[in-house]
């Protein structure tokens, strides 16, 4: 397979390539930045900017399959910043695959595309987008995944979303790095009554995953023109495991806590400051972070299951064994 990596100097993106380089797939990768490592494993590397039509359909061309992993996230920032880097590069590469015809894409969502603030308990796919947003970042890939999605079918391509949920593990230089630095910093307090259940997935299972989505759109079946969402299958409290990541970080486990009510007006406030003053960075509480802090959230991912076979083989125990030595060797 010839394959197209976007984001792939990105967490997810590197198990990426490793993981179609390890089965024998040809390899190119697009980032804006330069990833030498990605050239040491053997893959061919450009740097672009997705934004541009004319990077994102000469990435494309004369490959088999494109796993769209590229995008931004987070909580704070302007509608453009979002809504060009997750929504109109995507339709960049929609349009890419179209040009070179392409004949399978699989994009890279996330559960937020379907979070109003509520709890969501052991819900599916048949979950609709909400009709009101907390935040630029799920709307914004939201609707990237609509338009993946309703270009199943169109010019010989077929297509999927995948919307895998707080990819953890090793090499992870975002999440996991900046949970430490906060508790480090005493800025951790925990978020409603500490007993909300959610899903996440070690990175190696996202990453097979995809693999494993993009052979069913190749084989013909259901897969096609449809989203998945993709965990461990197995709900964790939210706050043990925090404390359990601190634990293996030698941090003491979060002791004093917030309710959600508070947060949330707290949140509110925030972000009404940091709008009114165009302040930088971006606040420490908001609406949609005190939801997500508090609220359940854990997905069935039956459809996965069925349509594509996907069972993650790597368990949440051997995930924290494999991230305690990543956190020891690179002292985070």
């Amino acid at each position: 397979m010839r394959a197209l990596v976007t984001g792939a100097g990105g967490f997810l993106g590197q198990y990426l390539v490793q993981q179609l380089l390890e089965r024998g797939d040809q390899v190119r990768c697009v980032a804006r930045g330069h990833y030498p490592q990605l050239e040491r494993w053997g893959a061919e590397c450009r740097q672009g900017d997705l934004r541009d039509p004319q990077v994102a359909a000469a990435a494309c061309e004369g490959r088999d399959v494109v796993y769209h992993a590229a995008g931004v996230a987070g909580i704070w920032g302007p509608w453009q910043h979002y809504h060009s880097i997750n929504t109109l590069a995507t339709c960049n590469i929609i349009a890419g695959c179209s040009q070179h015809r392409v004949p399978r894409l699989v994009y890279t969502s996330s559960p937020s595309v379907t979070f109003d603030g509520g709890d969501q308990r052991g819900v599916d796919e048949s979950v609709p987008y909400p009709t009101k947003w907390l935040c630029h970042y799920p709307h914004s890939k939201a609707l990237a995944e609509q338009h993946v999605l309703r270009a199943h079918g169109q010019d010989g391509l077929s297509t999927c979303s995948l919307r895998p949920h707080l990819i953890w593990g090793p090499r992870d230089r975002h999440l996991i790095p900046r949970l430490l630095q906060r508790a480090r910093e005493g800025r951790l307090r925990r978020v409603g009554d500490g007993r909300n259940q959610i899903d996440m997935v070690y990175v190696e299972n996202a990453a097979a995953a995809h693999l494993q989505a993009a052979d069913a759109l190749g084989d013909g079946g259901s897969a096609g023109g449809r989203a998945y969402f993709i965990s461990q299958g197995e709900p964790v409290n939210c706050w043990d495991w925090i404390n359990e990541i601190l634990h293996l970080a030698n941090i003491p486990p979060i002791t004093r806590g917030i309710s959600f009510r508070m947060a949330w007006r707290i949140g509110a406030a925030m972000e009404a400051v940091y709008g009114a003053f165009h302040l930088r960075g971006e606040p420490r509480m908001t609406r949609f972070l005190a939801a997500q802090l508090a609220k359940d959230h854990y997905f069935d991912i039956r459809r996965a299951r069925e349509d594509f076979a996907y069972s993650p083989q790597i368990s949440t125990a051997e995930g924290m064994r494999r991230l305690a030595a990543d956190l020891a060797a690179s002292d985070v």
